[in-house]
């Protein structure tokens, strides 16, 4: 059986990436602030990001091919239940800092508190 560590690997970013945008705009930010604080966590800019959602790649290549924020740990706290620190596989862990990220930025947190400088 499938655990949810493959599932994750298999999400390709071009079918979650519109369900973010909708979920920040809703609370009022912009595709901008998204770039942004995605650039911060992946190293990717909005070019980049752009080809990566045209050529339909899978979680797995996104971070695979992603330049680590050197403070990516800082990200803390829960998503989905679990704690984003406490996630063991390191694909799973990025996708949830990527989720945190999103949802801070959702819930109106200032861009420079969400990029933990």
């Amino acid at each position: 059986m499938e655990t949810q560590n493959q599932r994750i690997a298999k999400i390709t970013f071009a079918s979650v990436y519109p369900m973010y945008l909708a979920k920040v705009e809703k609370k009022g930010r912009t595709k901008a602030e998204l770039n942004q604080v995605i650039e911060w966590l992946t190293g990717y800019d909005n070019k980049k990001l752009q080809e990566l959602i045209k050529e339909n790649v899978t979680f797995k290549t996104f971070f695979q091919n992603a330049t680590l924020n050197p403070d990516a740990h800082l990200i803390t706290g829960l998503i989905c239940g679990y704690r984003v620190e406490e996630i063991e596989d390191p694909l799973t862990q990025q996708v949830r800092y990527l989720d945190k990220l999103v949802d801070e930025l959702a819930k109106g947190k200032k861009i420079e508190k969400i990029l933990r400088s």
